[in-house]
């Protein structure tokens, strides 16, 4: 994935989340703004990596010098902690977020992207 692809999911993913959480103020609007950014990058990062383990699939043939075999294609390995890793930040953004939105926009918009 090209910088300037991976840079127009992050500014849509952040679009998106933004008019979410619109409805903080103070403390929790400054504390939703970071997640916001962390979720953002990280979900074009899944992205990225997701398209990588399409392309090479989720075990490579590693070789270095005598040592040869199947290993797990570094991409998906970091794609699995990475997911979780998102899935909390996208929790935390609900525990933020007012109730009535809670239950929908935000537990929607996590669904949509697992």
């Amino acid at each position: 994935m090209k910088e300037k692809e991976k840079n127009k999911i992050i500014k849509q993913e952040k679009k998106e989340l933004k008019n979410i959480l619109g409805d903080l103020e103070g403390k929790a609007r400054i504390y939703a703004e970071r997640l916001i950014d962390q979720a953002a990058f990280m979900y074009a990062t899944l992205c990225e990596l997701q398209e990588q383990v399409n392309k090479e699939g989720a075990v490579t043939w590693f070789e270095q010098g005598s040592q040869k075999m199947w290993r797990e294609n570094p991409a998906a390995k970091t794609y699995n902690t990475m997911i979780r890793n998102y899935t909390n930040v996208i929790k935390q953004m609900g525990d933020i977020t007012p109730e009535g939105k809670k239950s929908d926009e935000l537990m929607d918009f996590l669904k949509e992207r697992q």
